[in-house]
């Protein structure tokens, strides 16, 4: 076993308690399906939301799916001009089998943030 860590990002379409948690499961599960994860094998999670988005935090749909024994963050992006809007990302550190590889999940409108990761889409 060894640690990885992979990126995540999510886009929601307004800045309401329901669009982020929805949206944070959403991306959760499909870290969880294509990683083959558990809460178990998480060691911690950053998210963040762009400034735009302030209605919840995505830590409590994580909560909300088992990882209430992970440490988890929240914090604000920095405001960069022509940033896509509304986006929360995730950055998770997991153990997992050497010859594991990591799989980025990008759902929505942010997945024209990474393009370039086939694993991504």
């Amino acid at each position: 076993m060894r640690l990885f860590a992979l990126r995540g990002a999510s886009s929601v379409d307004q800045n309401s308690g329901e669009a982020i948690l929805g949206a944070t499961d959403w991306l959760m599960r499909e870290i969880m399906k294509r990683n083959e994860l558990t809460p178990d094998d998480v060691v911690s999670c950053i998210f963040t939301l762009t400034p735009d988005l302030d209605a919840d935090f995505p830590a409590v749909a994580a909560r909300a799916l088992g990882f209430d024994r992970v440490p988890l963050l929240c914090a604000q992006e920095i405001p960069v001009p022509g940033a896509l809007p509304k986006v929360i990302r995730v950055l998770m550190h997991y153990y997992a089998p050497d010859g594991h590889e990591a799989r980025h999940v990008y759902l929505g409108e942010a997945r024209a943030l990474r393009t370039d990761l086939d694993s991504a889409q």
